[in-house]
């Protein structure tokens, strides 16, 4: 019986320590990036990237005076050259709409955030699939012991 708690013990134990070095290390990775416009109904509180990904979020205040139109969200490298565009459509039936922009673009060193009545022709950023939260991981982490242990 002893035996069987320490073995949970240090499979708990190897979890916690695992999910830390993973948050740390993937964290540490990501640099902010500089905003450079000053487009007061959009707020954003998180604006960071690698090398090659990144991501962007934020709040749109007082959705209802900006009715049917667009956040474009433009990325540029350090040499000023447009990286790619993204839009995100505008929810006038919400308050404070939240939004995030998960893009593959590589060397971001700044962003602009316009308000555009409609989307400009042509190709828009990759998207990223959006991140696991918390239970998802634990769930798929169970299923893949349960698969390889049974």
């Amino acid at each position: 019986m002893q035996k069987i708690f320490l073995w949970v013990l240090m499979i708990i134990g190897m979890f916690i320590l695992s999910d830390f070095l993973i948050n740390v290390g993937l964290n540490s990775i990501y640099k902010d990036i500089e905003r450079i416009d000053d487009t007061a109904q959009i707020s954003v509180y998180q604006a960071d990237a690698t090398y090659v990904n990144g991501r962007i979020r934020g709040i749109v205040k007082e959705t209802a005076s900006i009715a049917s139109k667009y956040i474009e969200v433009e990325l540029y490298s350090k040499r000023d050259v447009l990286m790619g565009r993204r839009y995100i459509e505008i929810d006038n039936t919400l308050e404070n709409q939240s939004f995030e922009v998960l893009f593959r673009a590589k060397d971001v060193e700044y962003y602009k955030i316009n308000l555009v009545d409609n989307k400009q022709e042509g190709p828009e950023l990759e998207i990223i699939p959006k991140e696991m939260t918390k239970p998802e991981i634990i769930v798929l982490t169970a299923i893949t012991f349960l698969i390889f242990w049974g």
